[in-house]
């Protein structure tokens, strides 16, 4: 019973720590970046096209952040809502003007399963998630409108030609993003030469309060990986506190049916425990032997239960779990796959191993506590 509830927590808390570190993971590197410049006034929710609103000279800036060692790749972006339509149907979606060259986008363009990439000088030309194009029935060389607002708040309205098809491998992303040439997207939306943020990948992580403190200058915002992040860590500090309720649970379940064990294991050695009490084994001496029983058992069930669950562990973080495009497309402003990988978490395996012995040794207090009050008499005339 050991080993297996422990087997059970130490998947789940692989599960736990893998999942959310993949979509933290996978989050900076196709959404968020470790960094992004954005003018301070700038609101991601309203998506504003007003010149106050965005960066007035991405290139000096991207210049700038490129002089620095610890930057991997910069990226300047332009966001704005759409409203795609094809002859059959619509569908809301975000316009992300990127510049092709940007290897920030390489994730787009390793995952493109038809037509080809964008050019920076492309003219008409889009790319959209499979996930989108199967569901909209939209083919690469299909023409399709895209309506949205301008910088002066009119309507724009133009047709373009389906380039390409990507499979990025978040079904969200995939659903949501209508890709194009940034050149395109300024002159779409009216917008100049101006971009909504410069998204800056690091070459490791650990940098980002350096350069941020290295980029700091009047009028510029700077949003780190965790300001960027902010929902998804929090749901994790939840989702760990949800998860520890369960551990405890399982947990419970097993010591109770330990505990239930060595009752019986009491009962059925009555006889034995009316000797050693008429041997003079005192009450306290009796009590910490059946506890030390219980002690025992849970050390060999935690040994058992560390490899069967580093094991599974081990196992399925190859193997992954499949949760299916469309569960994975429910969740919504991150990056979530539609398979699941567990990870080892070394801190959190010890600190089970731990509960479920101080649980398991807790609740044999009460077997060891009748075994010490057995009469010595009553005890030798049992059966």
């Amino acid at each position: 019973a050991v080993a297996l509830g422990l087997t059970v927590v130490l998947l789940m808390a692989g599960m736990l720590e893998g999942v959310f570190d993949s979509a933290l993971r996978d989050n900076i590197r196709t959404s968020t970046g470790h960094l992004q410049l954005r003018n301070d006034t700038y609101e991601i929710e309203k998506m504003s096209l007003l010149a106050k609103d965005l960066i007035e000279d991405p290139q000096t800036l991207v210049t700038q952040v490129e002089a620095l060692p610890q930057v991997q790749s910069v990226a300047p972006v332009l966001w704005t809502s759409t409203v795609l339509s094809t002859p059959r149907e619509s569908s809301g979606l975000q316009i992300t003007g990127i510049d092709p060259g940007d290897a920030f986008h390489d994730i787009v363009r390793q995952g493109i399963v038809e037509g080809e990439f964008l050019t920076a000088d492309a003219r008409g030309q889009i790319l959209l998630g499979k996930r989108l194009t199967d569901d909209m029935d939209i083919t690469v060389g299909d023409r399709v409108s895209l309506a949205s607002g301008n910088a002066n708040g009119s309507l724009e309205e133009g047709i373009f030609t389906v380039s390409g098809i990507y499979n990025s491998g978040f079904p969200s992303y995939d659903q949501n993003t209508v890709i194009m040439p940034l050149a395109q997207a300024q002159s779409f939306t009216g917008t100049g030469d101006r971009a909504s943020s410069i998204i800056i990948m690091l070459n490791d992580r650990e940098d980002t309060g350096s350069v941020a403190a290295a980029l700091a200058a009047p009028g510029i915002g700077i949003l780190t990986w965790e300001d960027l992040n902010q929902f998804l860590l929090q749901t994790v500090e939840a989702g760990g506190a949800f998860y520890y309720l369960i551990y405890i649970i399982v947990i419970l379940v097993v010591a109770v049916l330990i505990a239930n064990t060595l009752l019986m294991s009491v009962f059925d050695r009555t006889r034995e425990m009316g000797i050693l009490a008429s041997l003079g084994m005192k009450d306290r001496q009796v009590m910490l032997m059946v506890m030390l029983e219980a002690a025992i058992l849970a050390i060999i069930g935690i040994a058992f239960g560390l490899v069967l669950g580093i094991g599974a562990v081990f196992y399925m973080s190859k193997v992954g779990f499949d949760i299916g495009e469309d569960t994975a497309g429910l969740v919504e402003g991150m990056a979530f796959s539609s398979r699941m990988y567990p990870a080892m978490a070394p801190d959190q395996f010890v600190i089970l191993s731990l509960l479920m012995l101080g649980i398991v040794v807790l609740v044999s207090i009460y077997p060891a506590w009748v075994a010490a009050r057995m009469e010595p008499v009553e005890a030798l005339h049992a059966f």
